[in-house]
């Protein structure tokens, strides 16, 4: 009679372990985590691509990006990717270039984004709690902040005093299409009343948007102080990276 009831104990014994093991196993297939960083997205002999082929954008990881081109014009707005790293030449044929000289950790390829007044939107295919996406100024809007031009002025002013900011605003929207909330990165801030606080951001951010919840989709838009009756003045550029997230809950 002990021996059966040691058998007994030791078959409930093993069940056990099975039935935590598997709930342990189900566990972690139901954890996808997406990395987005461009490195796979294929590039011409130019380094850059920008919807020229009239394809309306690209996908990468769990998302979309959309780009708008204008073939009239042979310009773009939205989302183009690009391996460019020219960190000193100024203006307009310079603007698929990080002033980072690199993608996010030292990485070859990222985004680019050129907002023309209408908010674009990275679409994710399945709802995503973003934790990490890493963003930095392009050399083009970097040196018309840093030393003005014919278009958009020198930040600061001649005194350096004058409170001029450039930022990006992202807005998460969740699976019911509400926005959630939204996010605002400074890339330059000459708010300060001590002047040696002021800058203008030339390395890679990492922003945690994982406070928003999980997104369907995330809106980007760019606003400046620099701003005139046709829209912002400052070159509205802006590179993203390492978009990195979770596709379903493991608790967090």
């Amino acid at each position: 009679m002990f021996n059966l009831i040691m058998m007994k104990k030791k078959n409930l014994l093993v069940v056990a372990v099975v039935l935590m093991l598997g709930i342990v196993s189900c566990e972690e297939e139901e954890i996808v985590r997406d990395i987005i960083d461009f490195e796979e997205l294929e590039l011409d002999a130019s380094g850059f691509w920008n919807g020229s082929d009239g394809s309306g954008g690209f996908t990468s990881g769990n998302a979309q990006f959309t780009t708008t081109y204008d073939f009239e014009w042979n310009s773009w707005s939205g989302f183009a990717y690009t391996d460019h790293t020219d960190i000193s030449t100024p203006g307009y044929d310079n603007q698929y270039s990080s002033i980072a000289g690199s993608g996010a950790d030292g990485s070859s390829q990222y985004a680019v984004y050129y907002y023309m007044g209408i908010k674009d939107t990275v679409h994710f295919d399945v709802p995503e709690k973003v934790t990490r996406i890493s963003v930095s100024n392009t050399t083009n809007a970097y040196l018309a902040m840093l030393n003005g031009n014919p278009f958009s002025k020198k930040f600061g002013g001649e005194t350096g005093n004058d409170p001029d900011w450039f930022k990006v605003i992202l807005t998460g929207v969740n699976a019911e299409g509400d926005a959630v909330g939204s996010v605002e990165v400074f890339l330059a801030d000459y708010r300060y009343d001590n002047n040696t606080l002021d800058y203008i951001s030339n390395i890679w951010t990492n922003i945690d948007l994982s406070s928003l919840g999980f997104l369907k989709a995330l809106v980007i838009e760019i606003a400046s102080s620099d701003t005139g009756q046709y829209g912002i003045n400052t070159p509205a550029y802006v590179c993203f990276d390492n978009l990195e997230g979770i596709l379903i809950s493991d608790g967090l």
